[in-house]
């Protein structure tokens, strides 16, 4: 598998920069795993929309989901997906629809969201829903998806993703607070991207986010083989983070950074 860093950032873009969104291939599938702020024109200066498989949401914050609406705009409006010749366009019977495969609860919040301006099925017309239990690993072509649920502000599930065809694992952590779930799903894994949001804890004692320091522990407990340090602002001191998430994990961790390819 090819994991290609689309967006790093957290909440809030990298100036110039998009939030969190990675493109997986392997062989002819892709797959877009989360679409934040930004991510939409980045996966367009990478890859034709209409070819991705499957669009993964780890969980509904805006930063991991939110180009989905600008995504459901283009599939739903570009010449070339409508079924009547426009524009130089032949029409075709068949517009692209790629699967949306989403939390719990998916559907109904992105019928609330795009209905504030009166376009409730504006996702899922645009996209073949489907809301993932995390006992059920999901097939999208020839990756297989296996979804962990991990401890943050609201429903979030850490992603670990593996070929039919052989390689090794890759984990994507999302977004959590210290915790031994996110151990557990990494243990052993080839490639762990893992969250370092926090220059320190966060002051009101309420977790939700990992340092970089912290990302490094985790990822040492897990005995992961390579890791990456992600959801991380460019504000972070990147040769900072690194240092500390290198002293956590006792070894050397990369900072994820646009356009950066990794290989499991």
């Amino acid at each position: 598998m090819r994991i290609t860093v689309l967006g790093k950032s957290p909440a809030w873009p990298d100036a110039g920069g998009a939030c969190s969104g990675y493109l997986v291939s392997d062989g002819e599938t892709t797959v877009l795993l989360d679409c934040g702020s930004g991510v939409f024109a980045r996966l367009r200066e990478q890859i034709d929309y209409v070819d991705v498989d499957a669009v993964v949401i780890s969980h509904l914050h805006a930063d991991h989901f939110i180009d989905v609406l600008a995504y459901a705009y283009a599939l739903l409006l570009a010449p070339r997906q409508q079924p009547v010749p426009v524009a130089g366009h032949p029409g075709t019977a068949e517009p692209a629809r790629p699967r949306l495969i989403a939390p719990p609860g998916a559907a109904a919040a992105f019928r609330t969201l795009c209905g504030i301006w009166g376009d409730e099925a504006l996702v899922e017309e645009a996209f073949r829903i489907e809301e993932y239990d995390a006992s059920t690993p999901v097939e999208i072509g020839s990756i297989r998806a296996t979804f962990s649920e991990i401890p943050h502000y609201v429903l979030t599930h850490a992603v670990e993703l593996t070929s039919s065809t052989g390689g090794g694992r890759f984990t994507y952590g999302a977004d959590c607070r210290p915790c031994h779930e996110l151990v557990e799903v990494a243990t052993g894994t080839d490639l762990l991207f893992v969250e370092a949001t926090l220059p320190r804890p966060e002051r009101t004692g309420i977790r939700g986010h990992l340092t970089p320091r912290e990302a490094g522990e985790h990822a040492r407990r897990a005995g992961a083989r390579r890791v990456v340090l992600t959801h991380i602002s460019d504000e972070l001191d990147a040769e900072w983070a690194r240092e500390e998430g290198s002293a956590g994990f006792g070894g050397p961790v990369e900072v994820a950074r646009s356009g950066a390819v990794y290989e499991v």
